[in-house]
């Protein structure tokens, strides 16, 4: 059935596919959730183009540029969508709905599919996350899940979505734990654009008739800033703080972090950035065991000289139903523990029932 009037970006997932038209390096910073990556100019054409355009006029651009766009989408016909139906509908989009996903849906309507072109482009799909996130976030049931470095809040966040609560992981999707050490391995952390549509996606599946848990977090986790919306919102809900002894929280981070142990000199390069706060000698000494690998005693350090303490000075400032907590008592970490931990949060948060289809 052909699509009607313009497309919108709420119609998205009535095309068997979404093309993104635009070049890689566009594409890699951000795109709609599953779209494919068809470029009619790759990057270097992209470039030569824009500079023609402006030395030589718009003319003298097209003329060259259409050259490559017609030599791409020949390209992808052969090969990409070489094994589409003709029943195929797939929608198409480059920066603000223009030339570029213009061209590639006259060339796939001449074949004779039912491609439509995605009004506003990636444009309007940015506007859309932003306005997705504004919209949502004020009205999130959270239970924010605290409790000082250690305590295992993502693990146990993962445990509850297991048991069928709604969660969103801000770390998961920012690809990094949080803290000064936090980086993921061997990942780059996303762009702040993708973060942000990862994000609308996830609120955009949420049932806000039941709690969501989230983990207490600052305003930026790396180098991703969390959308000031969701923060606001973040800061007055209620609050449920992991407690567990310090044993107990450094079994878990020396299971969590041994991955740190891999490159002691990176690891101590980062210590450094403590210097300030701790003195020199103080860091020297973590930088130590970092060299010798000995992990134990420098967590069992971080965690009582810097971050327990940084713990204790601010959740009652970030947080505005702090003093009315409710405890989680956690006597172990290790994954049954974590899985205890997850079926008392559940049982303190009232859930209303799950309405299954009949």
């Amino acid at each position: 059935m052909t699509h009607r009037g313009p497309t919108t970006v709420t119609d998205r997932h009535l095309f068997n596919a979404v093309i993104d038209a635009r070049s890689p390096l566009e594409f890699a910073e951000d795109h709609l959730p599953g779209a494919m990556n068809l470029p009619v100019l790759d990057d270097e054409e992209r470039r030569i183009v824009g500079t023609l355009y402006k030395q030589h006029g718009a003319f003298e651009a097209r003329r060259l540029g259409g050259g490559m766009v017609a030599a791409n989408l020949g390209r992808h016909l052969r090969q990409s969508l070489a094994g589409m139906p003709s029943s195929w509908k797939p929608l198409v989009y480059c920066w603000r709905g223009g030339m570029r996903s213009g061209s590639m849906v006259t060339w796939l309507r001449m074949v004779g599919w039912d491609a439509q072109q995605l009004q506003g482009g990636y444009k309007r799909w940015r506007q859309h996350v932003i306005e997705t996130i504004a919209r949502i976030a004020p009205q999130l049931p959270l239970q924010v899940l605290c409790g000082p470095t250690g305590s295992a809040k993502t693990r146990v966040l993962h445990a509850l979505s297991a048991q069928g609560a709604q969660v969103i992981d801000l770390e998961g999707l920012a690809r990094h734990k949080g803290s000064l050490l936090g980086h993921w391995p061997g990942q780059a952390q996303p762009s702040q654009k993708a973060f942000e549509t990862h994000l609308a996606t996830v609120l955009e599946g949420l049932d806000l008739n039941r709690p969501v848990f989230i983990e207490a977090e600052s305003r930026k986790i790396g180098q991703i800033a969390l959308p000031t919306p969701l923060v606001e919102r973040l800061r007055a809900a209620p609050c449920l703080e992991i407690c567990a002894s310090v044993e107990t929280r450094l079994a878990y981070l020396l299971r969590d972090y041994a991955y740190l142990g891999d490159d002691p000199a990176a690891l101590a390069r980062r210590l450094s950035v403590l210097r300030e706060a701790h003195g020199g000698q103080v860091v020297a000494q973590w930088q130590a065991w970092a060299h010798e690998q000995a992990l134990a005693p420098l967590f069992e350090a971080l965690a009582t000289q810097h971050y327990d303490p940084l713990y204790a000075r601010s959740q009652s400032g970030n947080f505005k139903r702090w003093a009315e907590r409710r405890p989680i008592a956690a006597a172990r970490l290790d994954d049954g523990g974590i899985e205890d931990v997850a079926h008392a949060v559940l049982g303190t948060v009232a859930q209303p029932p799950l309405i299954r289809p009949t």
